[in-house]
């Protein structure tokens, strides 16, 4: 990595980064030990090379493109502090937590680190799969530095929080995901680093672990360890960190205190008249089966439109594209404040008519939303789409952005903001007794 000459940094100062970027160049193989596969195919491909530098050859020479993961990144964060990364796919966010690892090297610029580095960039990171898990949670403690008393006073606190007692002595290799991922997080949060990097690897968990995860995160922020989240999870950004950085095609876009960052990232980009439209699809990187087409937001009408009435149903509408035959397929929507809090999670699938195997075609859900549920205000819909359990399609963070408004008839006790982001009208029973 790249570093800086100490120059007076102030000794508060955990992270520090001035005019970092990294820039990758598509095909090319940089450094690094070759496999026998890579030897094999560089002597099949060798008699070809001479058509990369042919300017009379119609095949476009792809070796030279290249892309900024990250440019020009100034940032610093203190000691102690909890600070949320936000962006969308391909925002920059975990190549700089892969800098800051020291996994990579900066093409540009330095980044200083004050402090012992624990970090969950990918599921297994760090851990080798012929060794157990024991023989693992002995291998991550000594790249931290740890000695082995160290290690031995957090080993059964580890095993218990990732709860794999049982496989503790078994190759990770035969681990499930969910095995895997407890016990990396496990490791990287009790093994005492003063800076926790922690990617979006989160998500291979399921709801319960996450929670636990997330708990534990705010344990170490309180001992007063500094924290660098990344995440889609805008509820969990809120909660955890005071302060968010928000990334954009490799540039940070804005810094500040979360609640104000996470409100201008929801509505930066989204559908303000109540429709998103993706011409050719989109879906998470390197999915090819499901490609997500457009979604908007309709009235009791049916007319697409981004300010309904809180006295009335409405309905949000996905279009979708499947390319290739799913064993399984959920689509829905996360609905959430402009804060990022959450509110509620639908899916298709709910419905046990549409719960089946999806065959390549075109599809279009749509859910009704009740009369009477949400209170005035500016919503965000994000759109989801996968597998439980086997694989994410599409996530589609802020596709949209709506109004809740004020319409309510003269004289109906319904028309007020009440208290709360939800508003039922529920059905009650009254009677002199």
């Amino acid at each position: 990595m790249k570093r800086r000459r100490n120059q007076g940094i102030m000794s508060d100062i955990a992270i520090r980064t001035e005019n970092l970027g990294k820039v990758y160049r598509i095909g090319e193989h940089r450094g690094g030990y070759k496999t026998l596969r890579d030897t094999i195919a560089n002597t099949f491909a060798a008699p070809f090379r001479h058509l990369r530098h042919n300017p009379n050859s119609t095949i476009r020479n792809r070796q030279s493109d290249s892309i900024w993961a990250l440019k020009d990144i100034f940032l610093e964060v203190k000691r102690g502090e909890v600070v949320g990364i936000i962006g969308r796919n391909g925002a920059g966010k975990t190549t700089l937590l892969k800098i800051l690892s020291r996994i990579t090297e900066p093409t540009e610029g330095w980044a200083e680190i004050r402090g012992r580095v624990g970090s969950l960039l990918e599921v297994g990171t760090g851990f080798h799969p012929e060794l157990s898990g024991r023989e693992n949670i002995y291998l991550n403690g000594a790249i931290l530095g740890m000695r082995k008393t160290e290690i031995n006073r957090k080993f059964e606190e580890i095993v218990a929080f990732a709860e794999i007692e049982k496989f503790i002595d078994t190759p990770v290799k035969r681990y499930s995901s969910g095995m895997f991922v407890r016990l990396a997080f496990a490791v990287a949060a009790h093994l005492e680093p003063e800076i926790l990097l922690v990617d979006e690897v989160l998500a291979v968990g399921d709801a319960g672990f996450q929670k636990k995860c997330l708990g534990k995160m705010g344990d170490v922020a309180s001992e007063g360890r500094t924290v660098l989240f990344v995440t889609h999870n805008m509820g969990a950004v809120n909660r955890l960190c005071e302060c968010t950085f928000w990334l954009d095609k490799g540039q940070l876009i804005m810094k500040g205190p979360t609640g104000e960052v996470v409100s201008k990232y929801l509505t930066s980009e989204s559908g303000m008249e109540g429709e998103h439209y993706w011409p050719e699809g989109i879906a998470n990187p390197g999915v090819e089966e499901l490609r997500v087409v457009s979604v908007c937001v309709l009235n009791d009408g049916g007319v697409v439109t981004g300010n309904l009435s809180a006295t009335k149903s409405f309905y949000i509408e996905i279009c979708y594209r499947i390319t290739s035959p799913l064993p399984f397929c959920r689509i829905g929507f996360l609905l959430s404040t402009v804060e990022g809090f959450p509110i509620f999670e639908a899916y298709d699938a709910d419905d046990e008519r549409y719960a089946i195997r999806r065959i390549p075609g075109d599809y279009m859900a749509r859910c009704e939303v009740p009369a009477q549920l949400l209170n005035p205000g500016r919503y965000v819909v994000s759109v989801n789409a996968g597998m439980p359990n086997i694989k994410n399609l599409a996530f589609l963070e802020g596709a949209l952005v709506f109004n809740i408004e004020d319409t309510g008839a003269v004289g109906s006790h319904m028309h007020s903001k009440r208290q709360g982001v939800i508003r039922p009208k529920l059905k009650w029973e009254c009677e002199e007794v």
